[in-house]
């Protein structure tokens, strides 16, 4: 599926870029933005797994199946659905990775206490981080749906739903390593006036 025997191949020093099917696009396309902020995601996650391949090797291995699945969506992002029959069976996120996430985000949130401010991106390492692939992730989303809106553009409900539940995940996970370590960092409305 994936061969890399050369890193730069200079097809790209006019601006453009190939999309799985081979068509270029511009570097700066709303579709290439979209998997690019995936793949920044994905760069934001692995500094967060830093810290939890110690402290908790069991978020590790989900945060391990979320980069592999942010593969996936980007492979998609990369494939969009021209109507055509491709020369081969495209990657597409599936309900099952939804379904996933959802039942990871439910065992996570389960014992932690119920918020009553907004919290703060930081606390531990790794909740910090997680707190940054959140935001960026959130980013990814925004461009996904633009472009899912985008005329002669679409993606599918999949990969819409689990790029929304992703940083739900990742706002679950950094409160859950924070709760490990004496809970999250609230914030005071106006505590600075």
């Amino acid at each position: 599926m994936v061969v890399l025997n050369r890193i730069y191949t200079r097809t790209g020093d006019d601006g453009t870029t190939a999309l799985a099917s081979g068509a270029r696009r511009a570097k700066f396309d709303l579709r290439v933005s979209a998997y690019g902020t995936v793949d920044e995601t994905n760069a934001c996650i692995g500094l967060a797994r830093l810290p939890c391949a110690s402290e908790d090797p069991e978020l590790d291995a989900m945060l391990g199946r979320i980069q592999n699945d942010l593969f996936d969506l980007g492979a998609e992002l990369a494939s969009p659905d021209t109507g055509e029959k491709p020369a081969f069976e495209p990657l597409r996120i599936v309900q099952a990775q939804v379904d996933r996430l959802e039942a990871e985000i439910d065992r996570l949130n389960r014992p932690l206490g119920t918020l009553r401010s907004f919290v703060l991106p930081g606390g531990t390492p790794g909740s910090a981080h997680l707190h940054l692939a959140r935001t960026v992730s959130r980013r990814a989303e925004r461009l996904m749906v633009e472009l899912s809106q985008g005329e002669g553009e679409s993606v599918a409900q999949p990969a819409l739903k689990f790029i929304n539940r992703l940083s739900d995940f990742l706002f679950v996970a950094s409160r859950h390593l924070n709760a490990r370590a004496g809970g999250d960092v609230l914030w005071t409305p106006g505590q600075n006036r």
